[in-house]
């Protein structure tokens, strides 16, 4: 609400002189109260003064001498008969709000002009509705952040790409940490409430995701160091691929631990689903609807099982992306969204929901089918085409 009338006094619109009445004008001191046929010199978004009625541009002003040689202030220029008129070039006290008005309604997200309006409002500091801090724990004593990796090793996926999607869902990257593969290393790392992690916020994370450790084997510590640390799983695996090993936990602090699989498709799934979802809660935001689009391809059933593919879209239909494997990035680089197949599988052409990558564009909506146009008398119909075609074998 603003705390003062919008500006809170009147002012010059522009520089030039501030008059009272029609002139000629008698030059007076700055700020001091006008008489009647007085005027003094003003600059933009100066206070108007006492007995001030108007503001005479200064390139339509002229100052010369009576014929006793003072002073005297005429209009001259580009002025046009009349001018200035009462109230010309003024801003007038409360013309933008009035003390109490409101400014800026609650739950908006805020933008540059709305800080500089609060600003004008009379405010110093806002309250907004906080996002999560989120802090990364990359795991992997063969995973490498530079150079070619050799046989046994592979690069680094997540520390390049984590932190984009986090801002991108909503969160607030809170830096990264890299460990090893042993148990001491992973509880010490979960323990750990504020990292000391140069550049990054000294609050203690509200959302520790972490990379790998997810799955059964001896080098897989993420179940065990939240149980040791109290802790309890909210969601352990989810019936879909990639991303089956994905795990939800609290902790007894309030943090969320997301555990997101080593494969990096697989862990991308699991982000967008399990992640995305709890950072816009944390967040108060809101997600994205799922879209339903239609099938490019036929999609043999896999019991149990809902499949996650990235799709491109072709002449309006989802067609799965290639190169989709667990471990692979360079089908979801170039995909338009991410078709939610069931586990029933979908035929050609059949409506299957679909959302939108962190970083694309929204899935458009389905266009309504147009009403079919009844056949002239005499004219048969023409035959409505076989059906869609499959255009997935185009996709490289």
């Amino acid at each position: 609400m603003a705390l003062q009338d919008m500006p809170h006094y009147a002012s010059s619109a522009m520089d030039g002189w501030v008059v009272n009445g029609t002139g000629p004008w008698i030059p007076a001191e700055p700020g001091t109260r006008l008489a009647p046929h007085q005027a003094s010199p003003i600059v933009t978004g100066g206070l108007i003064p006492p007995g001030g009625k108007a503001v005479l541009r200064s390139e339509n002003a002229v100052l010369a001498e009576d014929d006793d040689g003072l002073p005297i202030l005429t209009t001259g220029g580009s002025a046009r008969p009349g001018e200035p008129r009462t109230g010309q070039h003024i801003r007038k006290a409360g013309e933008e709000a009035l003390e109490g008005d409101l400014l800026v309604a609650a739950g908006v997200e805020l933008n540059p002009a709305h800080l500089a309006l609060a600003a004008l409002g009379g405010y110093d500091e806002l309250r907004v509705q906080g996002k999560p801090l989120v802090r990364l724990l990359l795991t992997g004593s063969e995973v490498v952040a530079q150079g070619l990796p050799v046989p046994g090793q592979v690069r680094d996926t997540f520390g390049p790409q984590l932190p984009a999607v986090v801002t991108m869902l909503g969160g607030i990257p809170g830096g990264q940490q890299k460990i090893g593969d042993s148990y001491p290393e992973w509880l010490a790392a979960l323990e750990d409430v504020v990292p000391e992690v140069p550049g990054v916020p000294d609050l203690p994370a509200d959302v520790v995701i972490t990379t790998g450790g997810t799955g059964p084997s001896g080098t897989d510590h993420l179940r065990r160091a939240v149980a040791e640390l109290g802790g309890r799983l909210l969601v352990d695996g989810v019936a879909m691929r990639p991303g089956h090993p994905a795990v939800l936990a609290e902790l007894p602090d309030g943090r969320f631990v997301l555990g997101l699989p080593g494969n990096p498709l697989a862990a991308m799934m699991a982000l967008c689903t399990v992640g995305a979802p709890l950072l816009a809660a944390l967040g108060h935001g809101t997600m994205p609807a799922v879209q339903q689009v239609p099938s490019g391809t036929v999609i043999e059933p896999d019991p149990g099982r809902t499949r996650l593919m990235p799709f491109r879209l072709l002449y309006g239909m989802a067609s799965p992306a290639q190169h989709t494997g667990p471990g692979m990035m360079r089908g979801l680089a170039s995909a338009d969204g991410v078709m939610v197949v069931p586990p029933h599988g979908v035929q050609l052409g059949e409506p299957v929901p679909a959302f939108a990558l962190p970083w694309g564009p929204p899935i458009p909506a389905p266009e309504a089918t147009p009403a079919k146009a009844k056949p002239k008398s005499g004219r048969a119909a023409a035959k409505p085409p076989a059906g869609p075609v499959d255009w997935s074998a185009l996709l490289g």
